[in-house]
């Protein structure tokens, strides 16, 4: 990411590199405003991806309201893990703060799709430039759709430089 951090803009925080490459895949589409966002370095953990937003992020981020956080990380089927997050994420700042992930881990979606991480990346990034949710209803992703439904109007506009089609 370059430019003004005050500006609006968005930080992804992968789990580990499969994550990372599906964020990559993301910034591929042709409509996204690759200025304004900023993969971080991989945190090696979905514990680890909670413990470095909460110590180095969330602060910044009180400071800086045109900022919005991404935590990306594999849910390894645990159907508490999205709340157990919410109720981490301090209360002035959830409303930029979205938890998204696969159900199990990243490669079992890229096997059930025959797809490489990018590529799905990619295919993440369209469909949500073009409000269809083919890929998001799998059954490895399905459970995001509340945070996407959650992500306000102007995270797209950031992500795409406009509202879209």
């Amino acid at each position: 990411m370059s430019g003004n951090k005050y500006r609006p803009h968005i930080c992804v925080l992968p789990e580990d590199d499969a994550n990372r490459q599906i964020a990559n895949g993301f910034l591929t589409n042709f409509h996204v405003a690759m200025k304004s966002i900023n993969i971080l370095p991989i945190a090696n953990g979905w514990g680890r991806v909670l413990e470095e937003f909460l110590q180095n992020h969330a602060e910044p981020m009180r400071r800086n309201t045109a900022s919005y956080f991404i935590l990306l990380f594999d849910f390894d089927t645990d159907e508490t893990r999205l709340e157990y997050f919410r109720n981490q994420i301090p209360s002035g700042i959830h409303s930029r703060v979205f938890m998204i992930g696969t159900w199990t881990e990243p490669e079992k979606l890229r096997s059930d799709t025959k797809s490489n991480l990018e590529q799905l990346g990619a295919t993440l990034a369209s469909e949500c430039f073009e409000n269809r949710r083919e890929l998001w209803n799998h059954e490895l992703l399905r459970h995001n759709l509340h945070e996407l439904n959650r992500m306000p109007d102007e995270l797209r506009k950031i992500i795409f430089n406009s509202s879209g089609p």
